[in-house]
């Protein structure tokens, strides 16, 4: 999820801050998008420099489609990846990629409307989570920001992907932005939700505000025995992975097949190792593993993302920042867009799959 200190640092900014317009760049587009808005009452794409328009989307309902059918695995990296696939096999390539407490199928709506469109739609599981295992015992099962960034580009090259759209929320945000940050030559367009969330570890062991404390509970929660306790009790953590669920997307009506199929995917026997890896090392209370340490010194410095870039902010998510993405226009240096999407909690994608996947098409076009 978002990462707290940047949230702390945005929250002095008013929900109508004008947002930041790079001499030469696209004007962020602030306006607010229902999410059952259908193409055509979507506000205007971005017009490519073609001049030819951008392909709008039917309006798909939510839980329209429940499953993907045969899922893949390849070897790749220190990973057995396991994915969904969608579309024609020689279509310019689009990446989902999903957080926590969430799978693939945050992705069941999305990835039908972009294969329509010719696309070829990968939708991976992170690691430690659903059918992506290690290939050795001995790996350890860490869970650093650039290891699993490093999980897509070994996935990119296992599958023979040169370039691709990539798109996420929560860690799959964070990786899809840390891969346009550092492998640009990898990413032809970026959707990302709640903006730049790349951590910074050195502000993470500064306090946040109280309001953004009370948000990240279960990251206080985990960093003690009784929240690893409660993680590798099978029972008890899909317990609190639906709570969750319900804190963070106050208007999704869920129901219990629903959860159900995502839940199957927290049943890794990596899971609970992999989840309290991230949110212990992002606090600093674990060490990272030294392979990984000269790009997190790199996103240590906070890089840009040049790539074409559309953001998305919903509205009622804890974790989305005040001030129309004000927060952090600045991270992004080439052509970008930016919407907030109303009534829609965290799980976007799941909740509003046709704003979301309008977004992966106008991302491509900008």
């Amino acid at each position: 999820m978002i990462n707290r200190r940047s949230f702390s640092k945005a929250a002095g900014l008013s929900a109508g801050a004008a947002t930041v317009s790079p001499a030469g760049l696209a004007t962020a587009n602030a306006a607010t998008v229902p999410p059952g808005s259908s193409a055509s009452t979507l506000p205007p794409g971005p017009t490519p420099p073609s001049g030819s328009p951008v392909p709008t989307l039917p309006l798909v309902t939510p839980g329209t489609h429940t499953g993907f059918g045969t899922l893949k695995q390849v070897k790749a990296g220190v990973l057995n990846v396991g994915y969904a696939e969608a579309g024609p096999a020689r279509g310019p390539v689009v990446i989902l990629l999903h957080g926590w407490p969430y799978d693939i199928h945050s992705f069941v709506d999305v990835a039908p409307l972009l294969a329509d469109q010719g696309y070829r739609v990968i939708v991976p599981y992170v690691r430690g989570h659903g059918s992506t295992t290690f290939l050795s015992r001995r790996t350890p099962r860490t869970a650093e920001q650039s290891a699993i960034a490093l999980d897509t580009i070994a996935l990119m090259d296992a599958l023979k992907i040169d370039k691709a759209v990539l798109a996420g929320f929560d860690w799959g945000a964070r990786t899809a932005d840390i891969i346009a940050a550092l492998w640009p030559e990898r990413v032809k367009a970026l959707v990302s939700t709640t903006g730049y969330i790349i951590t910074n570890l050195k502000a993470q062991l500064e306090p946040a505000a109280p309001a953004v404390e009370r948000n990240w509970w279960y990251q206080w929660y985990f960093a003690g025995d009784r929240g690893k306790k409660a993680m590798e009790n099978e029972e008890q953590r899909i317990a609190l992975c639906r709570y969750v669920w319900t804190l963070v997307s106050p208007n999704w009506n869920f129901d219990d097949a629903t959860f159900a199929r995502t839940a199957e995917a927290f049943k890794n026997p990596d899971y609970a190792a992999v989840v309290l890896y991230n949110y212990r090392w992002r606090i600093g209370l674990i060490e990272g593993d030294r392979r990984y340490e000269r790009y997190e010194k790199q996103l240590a410095a906070q890089p840009p993302i040049a790539v074409p870039t559309v953001t998305l902010d919903p509205a009622l998510d804890p974790f989305t920042p005040p001030g129309e993405g004000a927060s952090y226009r600045s991270h992004f240096t080439g052509p970008y867009d930016h919407r907030t999407i109303a009534d829609v909690g965290h799980n976007l994608p799941q909740e509003a799959p046709t704003v979301f996947a309008q977004a992966v098409v106008d991302a491509d076009h900008l």
